[in-house]
């Protein structure tokens, strides 16, 4: 025989329900950021400049959609490591060749220095920037 559902069965379903949900937009919530520090080459101030930094996968062979998340920081020439966060966009969040790239450029748009790291789910990125050679 088959029993009747009770108020209290569907009173406890209903709060797993509700427990299952809360957790799930807990996880959601912590942080996904990428977060790191860009420094130059030698352990030298980061010159004055902009510092463009953005996430890249070179494995995608389209240029348009390559470059993802980025941000723009002014340098003011008086820091030894200047550190950024990058919120990553979902698609590329997975990807093993997913790296950040640093661009240092003075106002004119003329291209200081550069440099690379490849990105690590968890850990913070160390980025070091070096001259570039014309």
């Amino acid at each position: 025989m088959k029993r009747p559902t009770d108020r209290r069965t569907i009173l406890m379903a209903a709060g797993a329900a509700a427990v299952a949900a809360a957790a799930g937009t807990v996880a959601a919530a912590q942080s996904t950021d990428i977060r790191g520090a860009v420094t130059f080459e030698g352990g030298a101030v980061v010159p004055k400049g902009h510092l463009e930094i953005y996430l890249e996968d070179p494995a995608i062979q389209d240029s348009a959609r390559r470059r993802a998340a980025k941000t723009r920081i002014e340098s003011a020439g008086k820091s030894e490591a200047i550190e950024f966060s990058l919120s990553p966009p979902a698609s590329s969040a997975a990807s093993p060749t997913l790296r950040i790239v640093a661009r240092l450029e003075r106002a004119d748009g003329w291209l200081l220095a550069r440099g690379s790291a490849q990105v690590e789910t968890g850990s913070p990125v160390s980025v070091t920037l070096n001259t570039v050679m014309y």
